[in-house]
């Protein structure tokens, strides 16, 4: 069953005058896309003007999106001066964002950095991992870590040095470890509410405004194999 967010069950991790930042859902979309679904982005303006009576638009910008199965911790900006900041923070590689994965079959190490060079297809919307640059693609890395052993699955600490389309999902692939219910990164059948073990699980970053150093924590999804972490 898929639980989508709205104004009154929104998981809220940190809220302040410059920014708002939201534990994720599987059925959230960030933004507005071609299914016409609302986005969690409309969803956060509605909590916002509920909650301080705000008459007319409620100014809001997408500073960063997750893929829709995925889970966990997305930052808004509630000005244009938390939003630049932002965007520059985010594009200039000034977070630390940790992700958890769970996965079918064990790495081939305990921890290690796998660089790839991903290749994006628009027309069914995935990218390819290549060992060596092929035309068009991007170089991507990450570190990862295996933090705990599961009845038949692994989770992974995971540590991004890039933020390219679907990096986690098509690297943890090409080392023949599919993330669980992954089906377009070759999991073999899908979870009940069409996510994926795939969770934003921290953030570390500066305060657009205040400029202290925020470190931010989302709860994982409330099913067997999270909770056993």
């Amino acid at each position: 069953m898929k639980i989508v967010s709205t104004k009154d069950n929104l998981q809220i991790l940190h809220e302040d005058n410059h920014i708002i930042v939201v534990n994720k859902r599987v059925g959230d979309i960030v933004q507005g896309d071609k299914t016409g679904d609302k986005p969690l982005s409309e969803v956060v303006k509605e909590y916002i003007k509920a909650k301080y009576n705000k008459p007319g638009e409620v100014f809001l910008g997408v500073v960063h999106r997750l893929d829709r199965p995925t889970t966990g911790i997305v930052v808004f900006a509630r000005t244009s001066k938390a939003l630049e900041r932002l965007n520059a923070m985010f594009s200039n590689r000034e977070t630390q964002k940790t992700y958890w994965a769970v996965v079918k079959n064990k790495p081939p190490k305990t921890s290690d950095t796998l660089v790839h060079f991903l290749k994006r297809n628009e027309k069914n919307n995935t990218s390819k991992a290549h060992l060596k640059e092929v035309p068009e693609s991007k170089k991507a890395s990450l570190d990862y870590t295996i933090i705990k052993e599961l009845n038949n699955y692994f989770a992974l600490e995971i540590n991004l040095h890039t933020g390219r389309h679907h990096q986690i999902r098509a690297q943890l692939q090409a080392i023949g470890c599919p993330i669980k219910g992954d089906l377009k990164y070759g999991f073999d059948r899908s979870n009940p509410d069409g996510g994926i073990h795939l969770h934003a699980r921290k953030l570390v970053f500066i305060h657009p405004v205040s400029k202290e150093n925020m470190e931010i924590v989302a709860a994982t999804p409330n099913d067997v194999i999270w909770n056993a972490l």
